[in-house]
């Protein structure tokens, strides 16, 4: 789990805690002592999936457990050397025919460099669709969990797939509030086009 994720947590139809990891599984565990809650599931917010936090133990273990363990410790790195800086280049098998590798021998930087070009504009190309798609999932993985005996589930996921946000707003009103509201979130790209998806 990343520091700039969030997640949404719902009890039944009602939403119960939103924030950041460790802020919704200590919601969630004091609820837990209190014995609050019911039905609850928790989802990421950036692909609407169900996710499982490990309540045992106090509060803080729970909040220990949460807090990213993959950052680097530079504390004790020393200062580098010459020669090329750490990229977070990770190496893996791409196969490709022949003609294709004289081509990309033939190019100024070699095979990597101009991979590695070649994505990134494919990347920027196909941004907004990549977007648009990611939403759409992330909104219909999160109706299917929680809305999918809801009146105009089917409508709704059409809307979802169509982009049609006047007809989705039209069938979700229906709705419990706090589904709503999340599911017109989630089919929105704002925050994930502000997270720099």
């Amino acid at each position: 789990m990343t520091d700039q994720s969030t997640y949404t947590a719902f009890d039944g139809h009602r939403q119960i805690a939103a924030g950041t990891a460790v802020a919704v599984a200590t919601s969630l565990k004091k609820r837990q002592a209190d014995a609050a809650a019911v039905n609850v599931l928790v989802f990421d917010d950036r692909t609407g999936r169900e996710v499982d936090f490990d309540l045992r133990g106090t509060a803080d273990e729970v909040a220990a457990r949460l807090r990213p363990t993959n950052v680097p410790d530079t504390s004790t790195a020393g200062p580098r050397g010459p020669g090329r800086p750490r990229l977070g280049v990770v190496a893996r098998e791409v196969t490709l025919l022949p003609r294709h590798w004289e081509w990309l021998a033939s190019q100024p930087g070699g095979a990597s460099v101009t991979l590695r070009r070649l994505v990134e504009q494919a990347r920027r190309a196909s941004a907004f669709d990549d977007v648009r798609r990611n939403c759409q999932e992330r909104a219909y993985r999160f109706m299917s969990a929680i809305a999918g005996n809801l009146p105009g589930f089917e409508e709704a996921s059409r809307a979802v797939f169509s982009d049609d946000r006047a007809k989705l707003a039209e069938i979700v009103s229906l709705w419990p509030a706090d589904v709503a509201a999340h599911v017109t979130r989630l089919a929105s790209s704002s925050d994930m086009e502000e997270a720099g998806h």
